[in-house]
């Protein structure tokens, strides 16, 4: 077993608890369940930390290079290890867009167009909940509804900042510099996937005007080389005719 063996077998299964930890959080915090429901919620929820963290060992058994792996994916280990800091462990929903990544985009366009919707999409639905997490119910919360939540997320990471709405508690906050951060970051890529569009679309029509001005160049040649040819012709009976 490889490593990305290992990582080709895991995708989907990873992908199905990613979900499932989704959909109990948001059923959490949205829902603002208490009792035993909550207990409940709060079980699966740790029953799918429990397999992410089986998932960042066996990377680490598996990689090729164990120390080098591990430097270059601390992040994966700050993600599992501090479990109890709820916004960071929805981080691990990126596995849903290393699915995407491979099932959905081949071309290097396709992988923008995947990594920017789903990103996006992904984005604003965690960071909403991210957020309404930690201030629903702190003193004079501005977000206190998953629609005001929803609403501060998009005009978030698009970087419109209207202010009406704005955490109050610093995890909130902390929230708000990552999003902000990513919304930066996916507008780069949606600037940079346009321009490549563009510069790719021009390459193609000089190509194609290329193409279609080869026979005429050609032609252009042959007369050329007539021409060439007519005046030595004419040339050679210039000098005939000169005594």
């Amino acid at each position: 077993m490889t490593q990305q063996r290992y990582r080709d077998l895991a995708d989907w299964p990873l992908t199905v608890t990613a979900l499932v930890f989704l959909g109990a959080y948001a059923w959490q915090v949205i829902g603002r369940i208490e009792g035993s429901a909550a207990l409940l919620l709060e079980a699966v929820m740790w029953a799918t930390w429990g397999i992410f963290a089986v998932d960042y060992l066996a990377n680490l058994w598996l990689a090729a290079n164990r120390g080098s792996w591990f430097v270059r994916n601390l992040h994966e280990l700050v993600i599992v290890a501090l479990p109890f800091f709820r916004p960071l462990r929805l981080l691990r929903l990126v596995t849903l867009l290393s699915v995407l990544h491979r099932t959905l985009g081949d071309t290097l366009r396709g992988r923008v167009v995947t990594y920017v919707v789903g990103s996006a999409t992904m984005l604003v639905f965690v960071g909403a909940l991210a957020v309404l997490d930690v201030e629903q119910s702190a003193p004079d919360a501005k977000i206190i509804t998953f629609g005001d939540a929803l609403w501060w997320a998009m005009t978030t990471i698009t970087t419109v900042g209207y202010g009406d709405m704005y955490p109050v508690t610093p995890i909130g906050r902390m929230v708000a510099a990552a999003l902000m951060m990513s919304g930066i970051a996916v507008l780069g890529v949606v600037t940079a996937s346009i321009a490549s569009w563009l510069v790719q679309r021009v390459e193609d029509t000089a190509e194609a005007v290329s193409e279609a001005e080869e026979p005429v160049r050609a032609e252009v040649a042959d007369l050329a080389a007539e021409i060439a040819a007519l005046r030595r012709e004419i040339a050679a009976l210039q000098e005939r005719r000169t005594p």
